[in-house]
């Protein structure tokens, strides 16, 4: 990032694409302010990948997918064990998907 600005220019244009992203965008945004000690904190970039996951769900995936991606991992509402979602997501969307039609 520091050898390339561009790259971090690049990755707001991308991610701001998406609408409803703001909170997850300007929480990227926080965690490269401190630039003199971003190499300290280069390994922790995990963050920046979900966002960017997200912001690639919203705009090109499925609605039902993009919306429980967003709640489990921007909002937090998660537990620890696999497959672990909050209340309130329309599943059936998920799961039609994912079930294997019979002729």
């Amino acid at each position: 990032m520091l050898k390339e600005p561009r790259v971090v220019e690049a990755f707001f244009d991308e991610v701001t694409s998406a609408a409803g992203a703001d909170t997850a965008v300007q929480q990227a945004k926080d965690s490269l302010t401190d630039l003199e000690t971003i190499e300290l904190r280069a390994r922790r970039v995990e963050h920046l990948a979900i966002t960017l996951q997200a912001s690639l769900l919203v705009r090109h995936g499925h609605p039902a997918v993009a919306e429980a991606f967003c709640a489990t991992r921007l909002a937090g509402d998660w537990g620890h064990a696999y497959g672990t979602l909050p209340p309130g997501l329309d599943l059936s969307p998920i799961i039609e998907r994912a079930t294997p039609k019979t002729a």
